[in-house]
């Protein structure tokens, strides 16, 4: 089976999330071919997307000026998987609460951006996420929280604040799961979950 996978390249950590699919991928014998993408016209051929983290004000400006936005809209209405990790959650929230960033609306969350402090209060933590038969490695690097939840699913918390969630087809963290060799986070996003997974998997057959 072989799939189409794209990273939403106008910021962050491109190259690490196209390994990641590509592990979490191989680790179920699918081929997966990864695209970067930073213009329209690439994501209507996407089977899975990844929207990175960076500076939320930066990717929200940037996927809406090069047309991505409502690509991105669209691949999700269609039931394809998203991944959207640090301030790519934010950008992909119905309420960032930054009146710079203009919103996907894609995740049912309020998001607080750099709620776990700054660049030099990074830290890792072992989390317990649904879906996943041992904690998780989270990398937190300047990490936003979920400050309120509407209809998303939470599937992991730190702090007793929800640090990962699930809405539909797309998954949202605020820590950075591609910047750790385990691959979980990308294989419960694009190929463990039910709202999304089956339906690209199976158009790629």
């Amino acid at each position: 089976m072989s799939l189409t996978a794209g990273v939403v390249a106008v910021q962050g950590d491109v190259e690490e999330h196209a390994a990641a699919i590509e592990r979490a991928a191989a680790a179920r014998d699918h081929a997966v071919t990864v695209h970067e993408i930073r213009e329209s016209g690439i994501v209507p051929d996407c089977d899975l997307l990844a929207m990175p983290g960076g500076e939320s004000t930066t990717i929200s400006r940037l996927v809406h000026s090069e047309g991505i936005a409502p690509e991105i809209r669209d691949h999700v209405a269609a039931g394809k998987p998203l991944l959207a990790t640090c301030a790519g959650l934010i950008v992909a929230s119905s309420d960032p609460n930054d009146d710079r960033v203009d919103d996907l609306g894609l995740i049912d969350v309020g998001v607080e951006r750099n709620a776990f402090g700054r660049q030099k209060d990074s830290f890792e933590a072992p989390l317990d996420v649904a879906g996943l038969d041992e904690p998780y490695p989270a990398v937190f690097i300047r990490a936003p929280a979920i400050d309120s939840v509407g209809d998303a699913d939470v599937l992991a918390t730190w702090d007793d604040r929800p640090v990962a969630v699930r809405d539909g087809p797309v998954v949202g963290t605020a820590f950075h799961p591609e910047l750790t060799p385990d691959s979980r986070i990308h294989g419960l996003a694009f190929f463990e979950n039910q709202a999304a997974a089956v339906p690209a998997v199976e158009d790629a057959r």
